[in-house]
């Protein structure tokens, strides 16, 4: 009863059919649940970088416009400092009606070209009437300078905090203002100062008009991180962090943070405007592209789930048809009488099942031919076994039968399986080889690379493998099955237990007398205790060598550690004497590299 809960449940245990659709529909549902899972992943992380992405374009575009007013502002106000009548107004000894109005003429065309520009007053410092584009009722300005006065310097250019102008023209107004002071253009005396209003209204028009998400904010703030202009025209005047919970310093000059806005997890979006240092910040609530996520969650599962579905079905379908002629031969053998002849099964097909009934039919009749010889001669029957047997082990027989799954592969377009078969075909007439020990330089080589195709094939992903042999070297002769067993303890020692991808190098040098090969990895190495080990074992193999008597129980004891380099060992000092054995260097985490020197042979193959 143990053996059978071992063995898995009765019906799995005993149906092909039912192992087959169990591993066939799990080979497809694993990747298909990977693939939607990785697809599923990069599509909520691009979602995420493409809003993100869009909203930084759309705070550098608002930034570019509003750069343009800044600068637009600036120039103006070079512009009106220079020009000769206010230059002239602000210079003279007394006020000039004439130049006065000339002055505020002058100021409204300019002014009335610039929507985005409240108002331009140019206060003198002898008390003359200010000159400005319009009437101001109530200015905040002088209470804003006051307010500023440590920041402000009258020397320089300055860009004021947001306060309220009354205008006869506008009314009530929220502005910001470039503050400069005006200078004699020829005594550079101090004449009186500038300022130019920008209407908030017109900044925040922008900012309305902006391409940004509905459930989201947009701000413009100072140096102090103040909101100076509104999206929706809130907070304006506050510090952005009374808004914004865990709100960063924003000390670079464009970024992304993850903020939380009103207790909802939120997407903080930062751009500085060049000319004037104050930023544009945007937020994003993180639901918005999440909700697009649940979208591209909902589309991969229901693709999966069709998929899986429409697979499931085909691979049952293919599997009943594949299996049907199956059971239908193992349900006649069952009933077969060993005593009564073997009747040949109907054939209707020219696949691989149709490939084993006639096979099988050729067998029964071989069989009952062997059973009438049997019973004439028994000493011919034995013979007749062992020649049958000897047919079915023929390499010859082996290399055909392999030839012809990799025909077959290649008509089913199965190429990587066709590559493993040639290099496997190629591999065991190598290792056969009619029984000779030795072979050329280049054939050792190819043979050690067949294996490693075979190898890599069973390993996807796991090693790659270099081969660098001097050109000189492909026709000098050696022992044969010497780089293949050092390649495998590579793969099974080294490589296999790493969790990364590692390599293996393999080395030929023709030196004056001799050739020296190296196969080395970046395998997990070996602790220095191991290396004696193993060290000792092969020493143990020499010993044995030198002293045949021992050899058998020496042999025993070396191949305990599980590397398999004893038989290589012992090769190499039997056929090329004691001081051509195998040289071990490793260290933990750093590989193995494994080297020996045999001497140049005369003759060929």
């Amino acid at each position: 009863m143990k053996n059978k809960k071992r063995g898995g449940p009765m019906w799995f245990r005993n149906s092909l059919k039912s192992k087959l659709s169990v591993l066939l529909i799990a080979a497809i549902v694993f990747p298909l649940l990977a693939t939607g899972i990785v697809s599923y992943r990069i599509a909520t992380n691009l979602t995420e970088k493409i809003e993100k992405q869009s909203g930084m374009n759309t705070l550098q575009q608002i930034s570019d416009k509003l750069d343009f007013i800044i600068n637009d502002a600036e120039n103006m106000s070079v512009f009106i400092i220079g020009q000769k009548n206010i230059q002239s107004y602000l210079g003279s000894d007394r006020s000039d009606i004439s130049l006065y109005s000339q002055n505020v003429a002058f100021l409204m065309n300019l002014a009335s070209s610039k929507t985005y520009i409240s108002n331009i007053t140019i206060t003198s410092n002898r008390g003359f009437p200010a000159l400005s584009n319009t009437t101001i009722i109530r200015s905040g300005l002088p209470e804003v300078m006051r307010a500023n006065e440590g920041k402000y310097n009258p020397a320089v250019k300055w860009w004021t905090p947001l306060y309220e102008n009354q205008t006869t023209d506008n009314g009530i107004k929220q502005v910001f203002t470039l503050v400069r002071p005006i200078r004699s253009t020829d005594k550079f005396q101090n004449y009186g100062e500038l300022a130019i209003s920008i209407d908030a209204r017109e900044v925040q028009h922008m900012l309305e008009n902006a391409a940004w998400n509905e459930s989201g904010h947009l701000w413009l703030t100072n140096e102090e991180n103040r909101v100076m202009v509104s999206q929706k025209g809130e907070g304006l005047n506050q510090l952005l962090g009374t808004k914004i919970s865990n709100l960063g310093t924003l000390a670079d000059s464009e970024g992304v943070e993850n903020v939380k806005l009103d207790e909802e997890s939120s997407t903080l979006l930062y751009y500085t405007i060049p000319s004037l240092g104050w930023k544009l910040v945007g937020v994003i609530p993180t639901h918005i592209y999440t909700a697009q996520n649940q979208y591209v969650l909902t589309i991969t599962a229901w693709a999966i789930g069709i998929s899986g579905l429409f697979a499931g079905l085909l691979v049952l379908y293919f599997i009943t048809w594949v299996t049907r002629p199956l059971i239908k031969v193992a349900r006649k053998l069952n009933k077969i009488d060993p005593d009564e002849p073997i009747r040949p099964f109907e054939v209707k097909t020219m696949d691989e099942i149709g490939m084993l009934l006639r096979s099988y039919n050729r067998l029964s009749d071989r069989i009952q031919r062997l059973k009438s010889q049997l019973q004439l001669n028994a000493a011919k029957k034995k013979e007749a076994d062992i020649e049958a047997l000897q047919a079915q082990i023929n390499p010859h027989f082996l290399y055909n039968t392999l030839s012809s799954i990799h025909w077959i592969a290649l008509m089913n377009k199965q190429k990587p399986i066709a590559e493993m078969v040639g290099a496997l075909t190629d591999f065991l007439r190598f290792s056969l080889n009619d029984g000779r020990e030795f072979c050329t330089v280049g054939q050792e080589v190819a043979h050690a690379q067949n294996y490693v195709r075979i190898m890599s094939k069973r390993f996807q992903d796991k090693f790659e493998a270099s081969f660098f042999i001097d050109p000189a070297m492909q026709d000098q002769t050696m022992l044969k099955l010497l780089l293949q067993p050092l390649i495998e303890n590579s793969i099974m020692h080294g490589i296999q237990k790493k969790k990364e991808k590692g390599s293996i190098l393999v080395q030929g040098e023709l030196r004056p007398g001799g050739m020296t090969f190296v196969v080395q990895d970046t395998g997990i190495g070996m602790e220095e205790a191991k290396l004696e080990e193993i060290k000792r074992e092969l020493q143990i193999e020499k010993e044995s060598v030198e002293d045949p008597d021992e050899a058998a129980k020496d042999s025993g004891e070396a191949e305990k550690s599980g590397y398999g380099l004893g038989s290589v060992h012992r090769r190499l000092m039997l056929h090329y004497g004691s001081e051509t054995g195998l040289q071990i260097e490793s260290e933990p985490g750093n590989g193995t590299r494994i080297s020996f020197t045999i001497p140049l042979l005369e003759g060929s193959v």
